[in-house]
């Protein structure tokens, strides 16, 4: 496998060219004054220099040997130790955390590229930061300020880590059905019993403490989700002096053995009385939790995004190097006994559609962290409230897309490789493997797809739809002349979605079923029009610019993914207005 190199010069162009993210950056007063294009050049500098060295090596290695499970203690890879305290030693854990307890206080559009570098570094090991950094966000934005003050500046300083707590034996999508229990204390604190499955980072030799973040349900609580409440539940106990103290009730019954990320610790959790802590109101754990599952689900994506740009780095150098069969119009290079595979048509348009997908992805993934930062960081009503609502309609796009995208791309590179993209040693078969659980877990791409059609679109109305369908339209004006060739087939493929839209809007208020017929076409032919936005705007972006190798090459990918890729949205939209009835034909039986 080829060495992995951070795409900089990407990133720079979608921040600085693309989106002019430094002019978002000092319209608002709360990041004025702490990120501007130097720092934010420096910063994914640094983290891509650290990342490609200190983490990317360590793939191949850390899934051979696995993670190792003894009488509840777990033990990373060789290697992970290592490079998670030097990871943590520069602060990057908290690159998004907020200053006032440790926190770098970067935008999520930054600390966005930095996931991207360190899942296509290792998507096993960049889940314990992940997991902590989305810890984080549930306990800034709903524990006390005790809480806060006590547990953040450990996390943010990679010292402790989190983890997540949600999925039960019996109950996964459906957490309602949860049966963890949370017995009230005398003195404020609760026993918190049960058990959690499929727990990333439950156990590990990383850090000396990890902090849970547990659903579970109180004595009086309602029946269904309604009842849920959230709790902070350590692996270690903290003294009031912040001092380590005795080991909570809490411990690793198992790990699970995986397809892929298996130097990431998928855990069985049991808790047995364990000592916790109220996060944010009672029966209100869910809210709490979402808290951090939309930023997860958005990094999500990004894991599928950082496994397909792995892939189609070997893919290239492999393809550039591999002798085999001449060129259709003759030899290229005839005085070597055959033309590298990079000449043949299949090959390319494997490089193309991953190149397009990959860049498509990382704009589309920057976009949305834009809006995240809108939402957070702006002084205007109204622009927080757009922005809310883009991130609401664009989150479960940005989750399943980018990891279905992933693995078509990873699949891809491994089909470039040919039989060697089939063997361990070289290393594409490992993240075609590791990308899959990307369209599993953090909901699957199936209840992203619901969740798309059924709760940002039809409950609405499509009123978070139109936004983002007139932002599309006025960008499409403002470009004027000279870009006819993006924005026009752009429009139309926009236009077929608008008339879907509204097709299953009515439809769904005869026949309920429809939209979860048509969620996952649906939400298909919505990432390949959102990815069209994307293209355009880079298009236009690269066309104002001297045209260097690079900005020739970004529309040489823009012209491609207009005339292959983007026209997979007329068979989609097809199936979507075929209906739910060709699905209830056969009785169970006859399945």
């Amino acid at each position: 496998m080829a060495d992995y190199q951070a795409p900089l010069r990407d990133m720079r162009f979608l921040l600085n060219e693309v989106f002019d993210a430094p002019a978002l950056w000092r319209s608002l007063p709360a990041l004025a004054e702490v990120v501007d294009k130097e720092t934010a050049d420096a910063i994914l500098e640094e983290a891509g220099k650290l990342i490609a060295n200190g983490v990317a090596p360590l793939n191949r290695s850390g899934d051979e040997e696995g993670c190792h499970w003894n009488d509840g203690v777990v033990t990373t890879p060789a290697g992970y130790l290592e490079a998670y305290r030097q990871y943590a030693e520069g602060g990057w854990v908290g690159v998004a955390g907020d200053p006032a307890y440790g926190g770098m206080g970067m935008p999520k559009v930054i600390s966005a590229q930095v996931e991207e570098m360190m899942n296509s570094a290792s998507l096993a090991f960049g889940l314990y930061p992940m997991l902590t950094s989305g810890a984080c966000l549930s306990i800034h934005a709903h524990a006390s300020e005790a809480l806060k003050n006590q547990y953040l500046p450990n996390l943010y300083a990679g010292t402790w880590a989190g983890s997540m707590c949600l999925t039960e034996p019996h109950a996964g999508t459906d957490l309602g059905l949860i049966r963890t229990r949370a017995e009230p204390r005398a003195d404020g604190s609760y026993s918190i019993t049960g058990t959690k499955i499929f727990i990333t980072g439950g156990e590990h030799d990383l850090t000396e403490n990890i902090i849970h973040l547990v659903l579970a349900k109180l004595p009086d609580a309602p029946a269904g989700s309604k009842g849920i409440s959230l709790f902070l539940v350590p692996k270690v106990l903290v003294d009031d002096d912040g001092a380590l103290g005795e080991r909570n009730a809490v411990s690793c019954g198992s790990l699970e053995h995986k397809m892929g990320i298996k130097a990431s610790a998928t855990c069985v959790m049991n808790f047995d009385g364990a000592s916790g802590w109220l996060v944010g109101e009672p029966n209100k754990g869910l809210a709490a939790m979402f808290t951090m599952m939309n930023y997860e689900r958005l990094g999500v994506g990004i894991q599928g995004l950082a496994t397909g740009e792995r892939s189609y780095q070997s893919a290239v150098a492999y393809a550039r190097e591999r002798l085999q069969s001449r060129a259709p119009g003759g030899a290229i290079a005839p005085e070597q006994i055959a033309d590298p595979i990079i000449v043949h048509p299949d090959v390319r348009r494997m490089l193309l559609t991953m190149k397009a997908l990959n860049e498509g992805g990382r704009a589309f993934s920057s976009h949305v962290a834009l809006q995240l930062d809108i939402a957070k960081f702006s002084e205007d009503e109204q622009a927080r409230q757009r922005a809310e609502g883009q991130v609401a309609l664009l989150t479960p796009v940005a989750k399943a897309f980018l990891t279905d995208m992933g693995l078509e791309t990873t699949v891809h590179g491994q089909q470039v490789f040919g039989g060697h993209g089939y063997i361990r040693e070289w290393g594409q078969e490992q993240l075609v493997r590791d990308c899959r659980i990307t369209q599993i877990y953090e909901g699957t791409n199936g209840i992203q797809a619901l969740d798309l059609l059924g709760r940002k679109v039809v409950s609405n109305g499509g009123e978070l739809y139109r936004a983002f369908s007139d932002d599309v339209r006025a960008f499409c004006a403002d470009a004027g002349a000279g870009v006819q060739a993006f924005s026009e087939p752009l429009l139309t493929a926009l236009g077929e979605l608008d008339e879907a839209t509204d097709w299953l809007i009515e439809q769904a208020r005869q026949r309920p079923q429809e939209v979860g017929a048509a969620c996952v076409e649906y939400l298909h032919a919505f990432g390949y029009v959102g990815y069209g936005y994307m293209w355009a705007r880079m298009a236009v972006a690269a066309l104002r610019q001297p045209q260097s190798d690079f900005h020739v090459a970004k529309l040489g990918t823009a012209r491609f993914y207009f005339a292959r890729l983007l026209p997979r949205t007329r068979s989609l939209l097809a199936s979507v207005k075929a209906g739910s009835e060709s699905l209830y034909l056969l009785d169970e039986e006859q399945f």
